[in-house]
């Protein structure tokens, strides 16, 4: 069964949370957190985008660059701006984007969860990737960004953090990007032991977004239990920053392709071995057009937006990999028209999240559409579903890469989870 617990966290104080809060290290590039952190020196990003106090041409993997993340952190303790808690305590963070609104428990997870498939997963992680966080990780000696958790809903615990939630909050926000941060301490000893014992109940939890977060942590533990050999087990380093949130609240947003050339192909002979491929193609004369169906996708190409569409064999519909739409994209256009036969490596498709619009899929083909023989083309592909993730997960798979974009993003430096134990 699943296992978390309180602690003792470390955060801003309620008048400096808007200076500290920041998106996390995984949505923005070195430039945007550069221009982000620009003129605000408590912006949590000198900790987790340690690199933009450097030079543009530095090296972020060498240990100057980690040791620049330490220091800018105990800076926010020591400076005031971070206080801990005195006591083990529970958190509720709510988010409001629009009309969509979820309210997530954060906690510290078992790493011994993660390693036993307790806590699943439905993506392979990427070397130097995890290798970047688990640096970050031990040399910070916290965790410093939470990991996206999901379970399936249950009432009580939804009955429980509604209560929790009628009190004031510590915290409460509205971003530049329109969305509303809410946070609220649970310190009393009998509502905490209460919603551990509801989560406690759960037989998994699921890594919605934080994947080499989650791996990262792990790591970290387990050279910690091998550096401290006398380990019990309720030392923090078995423990990991998450925030749990029920599957029924979660948003997931288009994950979108753009590749960079059509494999020189002309327009009119992509279409073509498109309608060869089985997909059926029709132009949309009113674009750009958002697919508003699973197996709908939308295609822009040579300044004109398309509506594809594709039934699934039986076989892929049996699968709960194969039948996914970016697993169809991949099969039927990707890798045998365009010749994108891996994905995760090749350097010539790139990935939009969907908050960014499809007016941005629009402005990155025709930035690469550069002269009249030299076409590239994007891709619209139709949300996964949180059902999807779990199906994926409970079957022991993994996701083609980039399937979902989980939206809103949960903010880093609301809260951090100190190791404080020996390296």
């Amino acid at each position: 069964m699943a296992r978390i617990r309180a602690f003792r966290g470390l955060r801003p104080t309620a008048e400096r949370v808007q200076l500290v809060a920041s998106p996390p290290y995984d949505v923005v590039n070195t430039e945007e957190a550069r221009a982000i952190a620009h003129g605000q020196p408590y912006c949590f990003l000198r900790v987790v985008r340690p690199e933009i106090e450097f030079p543009p041409d530095h090296d972020p993997y060498t240990p100057e660059t980690y040791a620049r993340a330490a220091t800018n952190l105990r800076r926010l303790e020591t400076d005031g701006i971070f206080v801990q808690d005195p006591t083990p305590c529970l958190y509720l963070y709510r988010q409001r984007m629009g009309e969509h609104e979820q309210t997530g428990l954060v906690a510290a997870a078992s790493v011994d969860d993660y390693l036993d498939d307790v806590i699943k997963k439905h993506e392979h992680t990427r070397p130097e990737k995890e290798d970047d966080r688990t640096r970050h990780v031990d040399v910070c000696d916290a965790n410093t960004g939470p990991v996206f958790l999901t379970y399936r809903a249950e009432p009580e615990i939804d009955a429980a953090v509604r209560r929790a939630c009628a009190r004031d909050p510590e915290y409460d926000f509205t971003n530049a990007q329109g969305i509303q941060h809410t946070f609220w301490v649970l310190d009393d000893s009998k509502e905490i032991a209460r919603l551990l014992a509801l989560v406690g109940a759960l037989p998994e939890l699921y890594v919605a977004d934080g994947h080499h977060r989650s791996a990262s942590a792990a790591r970290v533990g387990t050279l910690r239990r091998a550096n401290n050999p006398g380990w019990r087990g309720d030392e923090p380093f078995n423990w990991f920053l998450a925030v749990l949130f029920p599957d029924e609240q979660l948003k997931i947003l288009d994950y979108n392709r753009v590749v960079a050339d059509i494999a020189g192909h002309t327009p009119a002979e992509l279409l073509a071995a498109l309608e060869r491929a089985g997909m059926n193609v029709t132009e949309v004369t009113r674009g750009p057009y958002r697919p508003e169906a699973p197996r709908h996708f939308g295609m822009y190409l040579d300044g004109r937006w398309y509506r594809l569409k594709v039934t699934p064999t039986s076989e892929e519909d049996a699968d709960p990999v194969r039948r996914l739409d970016v697993s169809l994209l991949q099969a039927r256009v990707l890798a045998p028209l365009l010749a994108i036969d891996n994905p995760r490596t090749d350097k010539r498709i790139d990935f939009v999240g969907g908050s960014r619009g499809l007016d941005e899929l629009v402005r990155r083909t025709d930035a690469l559409t550069s002269s009249p023989d030299r076409y590239a083309v994007s891709f619209a592909v139709y949300p996964t579903t949180v059902a999807d993730l779990m199906a994926i997960a409970d079957a022991g798979e993994v996701m083609p890469p980039k399937s979902t974009w989980f939206e809103p993003k949960l903010m880093s430096g609301l809260i951090v989870h100190k190791l404080e134990t020996p390296r």
